[in-house]
């Protein structure tokens, strides 16, 4: 069913909303019904244009679909329709369907919305949109955006100043499900390997209704994941093969500061700004977060410094691993080393959702501390440090804090609860339940 066909039913009354949308019927017929929490629990009724980005795989569209099923309730027919960017060609296509859709709305209806679905495939989408409001021709209308490239929906709504409407808040990134909700709804099916699951399922709905069902990530799900980021570096007109040594290169250095130049050199590309570019295309896919240096004395990033490279989507990670973890089991007989790694993957994932979620402007920007001597693993403010240990820890691991930070206070994640005046140890669990 294309979207004129859907737009032609959703302008009277509907009976059954997932023979429209289908991945309505997907979700009526999950095991588990993830509550999603971005920061908008609500959309405004003022007129206005919203955009909202996020990696595939992660709910996007399912929830848009949603959100049209659910005003089509509040205000009914005539106040609402709804536009697929992937099927959408071009700038004027989008112009061209838009103008088609805006006699339809009803004069009776108390608000009129327009969702567009993965606007970022239609390139140039934004000039579209712009020619339109200019126009009035989307006066008192609430458009909702969606797209899967951070840095295209980013630049796009820059280039749209003053025609966002008078909204507290107008551009959001779509979230992993919560640890708190996770465990909510999957703890009484997996038990004492309900945080395992979590951590290879990353957050993703599909994934984690999976992995609750049968303890592992299926093959389809990683194929999925892996093609939408493959796909994204074709499209960029980046090769394939580049991109597979920078990712490993990155398994490879986990946990190390590593730098642009010994990148390259290691991934055999050709210098440092062409290995920049695929790190860049990683965090605009919100797959990757370079983590920079802290200088404290200063209290400012470093970026000259090497820096290391966080995943903050852990299904990416899993899905590009070489060595193939799919399945709880997998994770429990992997060695230390590598499952401090993905413990301090898990931290830098959810601190990047807290950032994004409290509306902070470059989210994925994340920092570390090195002396030479010591290394904390993040900062997340001027006087607030996080340390990832596996396993046990104790105070007297970090009796040079006070001295280094006398104001300090440091959170160490690990296996055995402690508190002192400047430093408390914290299950991960615990972490991941705070807010």
């Amino acid at each position: 069913m294309n979207v004129e066909e859907r737009n032609r039913l959703i302008s009277r009354e509907i009976a059954d909303p997932a023979a429209v949308f289908p991945r309505l019927r997907l979700l009526e017929r999950a095991r588990f019904r993830f509550e999603v929490d971005f920061g908008l629990p609500d959309l405004p009724k003022e007129p206005g244009l919203i955009s909202i980005r996020g990696p595939r795989q992660y709910g996007k569209s399912t929830w848009l679909e949603q959100q049209v099923v659910r005003s089509l309730r509040e205000f009914g027919p005539g106040s609402t329709f709804y536009l697929n960017g992937d099927e959408v060609g071009s700038e004027q296509d989008l112009i061209r369907h838009i103008r088609r859709l805006v006699p339809a709305y009803s004069a009776r209806a108390r608000a009129r919305r327009l969702f567009i679905d993965e606007i970022t495939a239609i390139g140039h989408w934004e000039r579209a949109l712009k020619i339109l409001i200019d126009g009035g021709e989307l006066a008192d209308t609430l458009v909702v955006t969606t797209g899967s490239k951070a840095a295209d929906l980013r630049r796009g709504t820059e280039r749209l100043p003053g025609r966002k409407g008078k909204l507290a808040r107008s551009s959001f990134l779509f979230l992993p499900i919560t640890y708190a909700e996770f465990r909510r709804q999957c703890e009484a099916a997996l038990g004492a390997r309900t945080l395992a699951a979590y951590m290879l399922a990353g957050g993703s709905p599909v994934a984690l209704n999976e992995i609750a069902a049968g303890e592992d990530i299926p093959e389809y799900v990683v194929a999925m994941t892996r093609d939408w980021v493959l796909g994204e570096v074709a499209q960029a007109g980046r090769e394939r093969g580049s991109m597979l040594a920078v990712l490993e290169q990155v398994y490879r250095h986990a946990g190390t500061p590593l730098g642009y130049t010994q990148l390259a050199r290691d991934a055999g590309l050709a210098n440092n700004t062409v290995a920049a570019g695929y790190i860049d295309l990683l965090g605009d896919l919100m797959a990757l977060a370079p983590t920079f240096s802290w200088d404290a004395s200063r209290r400012v990033a470093i970026r000259r410094r090497p820096c290391k490279f966080s995943f903050i989507n852990l299904l990416a990670a899993l899905s590009f691993d070489a060595a193939g973890m799919r399945s709880i089991e997998d994770l429990e007989r992997a060695d230390p080393q590598r499952q401090g790694q993905w413990l301090e993957w898990l931290v830098a994932q959810e601190l990047w959702r807290r950032n994004a979620r409290a509306g902070v402007e470059v989210p994925e920007q994340l920092l570390f501390w090195s002396s030479g001597k010591h290394e904390i693993d993040f900062v997340t403010g001027e006087d607030s440090f996080i340390e990832v240990k596996r396993g046990q820890a104790s105070a007297p691991d970090f009796a040079w804090f006070a001295r280094s930070f006398p104001r300090g206070r440091l959170t160490v994640v690990c296996g055995t609860p402690f508190e002192t005046s400047q430093i408390r140890g914290v299950r991960v669990e615990e972490f991941l339940l705070e807010e």
